[in-house]
């Protein structure tokens, strides 16, 4: 399935709006909900050693704070490297934030080698990612990281 012009659709949306921050930050996780395996999405800001829950479409998660090397978004920023699970229950530090979660992507937004932050998306279908999801959300998230605020 070629999900290309569906991403080039969102990354036209986002470059084009006049907001910053994070009204962009919630504008883009909006544009995500509309993409058939993106079942939540959102972005944790990184702040010293915890990601802070941030813009968030979805289903409410108790995990609004992780710390750095916890979970797939702690690893991300652990091993500064993006994360594609192609089914969470073969982790062993999988942090679950439903029971329907089965594959997860998360990338990191950055400020040159500097972490801002990351795009977490979950998906209910083992597989649901792949690596075009992933080049995808690298150039969102660069948008992101360039009116970051």
């Amino acid at each position: 399935m070629n999900k290309q012009p569906a991403f080039d659709e969102i990354l036209e949306l986002v470059k084009e709006c006049e907001l910053s921050g994070r009204e962009l930050r919630e504008f883009a996780m909006a544009q995500l909900d509309t993409l058939p395996t993106y079942d939540w999405s959102g972005v944790y800001v990184l702040d010293g050693e915890m990601l802070h829950l941030d813009a968030y479409v979805g289903a409410a998660t108790d995990h609004t704070e992780i710390p750095v090397g916890r979970g797939v978004c702690g690893t991300a920023v652990a091993e500064n490297k993006n994360q594609l699970i192609e089914d969470v229950r073969e982790l062993s530090n999988y942090l679950s934030c439903s029971a329907f979660t089965r594959s997860e992507l998360v990338v990191l937004i950055r400020n040159g080698e500097t972490i801002l932050g990351q795009i977490d998306i979950d998906g209910h279908e083992v597989g649901a990612f792949d690596e075009q999801d992933e080049r995808f959300l690298n150039e969102l998230a660069a948008l992101l990281a360039y009116r970051w605020e």
